[in-house]
């Protein structure tokens, strides 16, 4: 590897990690799925091969996308805060009621596809995510022209290592979540995670 192409992958997985590594609703659910141990493997893996093929097309192809589908974005932005707003009512009512517990080693109460057909919807209808990966990304990774496929690949395994980490580091909080207040907090600030977000998306 050429001292560019690795000064470029370096750069790729720092600035992806820098971007990914806030608490929103896309990780919340993730940290969620990880204290329950319900699904992990599916979930990270569809979160981080997203984020590598949403990164491929920016680093590659962000100028030629954004040309051909101008409407994608506004579209995105309304459908995401919709789906936002909608489970963060979810995660109202479940902390309002209580009654969550931890399932040490269950898969908790959401189906696998289920819990797959969520973490696709909170990772395709999220605005944010095209902005990081397509737009920013791609307009970062203009500085190695020479060495792209390097950015790309830094900036993929940053999603990798980051989520497999969240997903599957969760599970030492289980003592934590054996109480019922510790879900009924997790709840609340997904609630509001979700909502801050839709909020920031209508008025964006």
């Amino acid at each position: 590897m050429t001292q560019d192409m690795l000064h470029a992958t370096l750069t790729g997985f720092l600035t992806g990690l820098s971007l990914i590594v806030a608490i929103g609703a896309q990780n919340a659910f993730v940290l969620r799925q990880g204290i329950k141990r319900a699904h992990v493997l599916p979930v990270v893996l569809i979160c981080a091969l997203s984020d590598a093929v949403l990164i491929t097309l920016g680093v590659f192809a962000s100028a030629q996308i954004s040309k051909a589908f101008p409407p994608l974005l506004p579209l995105l932005r309304w459908g995401g805060a919709a789906f936002l707003v909608y489970y963060g009512l979810k995660a109202a009512i479940a902390a309002w009621r209580g009654g969550g517990h931890l399932e040490a080693a269950g898969e908790g109460g959401q189906s696998r596809v289920a819990a797959m057909l969520t973490v696709l919807a909170l990772t395709w209808l999220n605005p944010h995510v095209y902005l990081d990966t397509v737009v920013l990304l791609g307009a970062i990774s203009a500085r190695f022209p020479e060495a792209r496929a390097g950015f790309a690949v830094g900036a993929a395994s940053a999603s990798f290592v980051f989520f497999f980490a969240l997903g599957y580091g969760a599970r030492f909080l289980a003592p934590v979540f054996a109480r019922e207040v510790a879900w009924r907090v997790l709840d609340g600030l997904i609630a509001l995670v979700m909502w801050s977000i839709a909020l920031s998306l209508m008025l964006a």
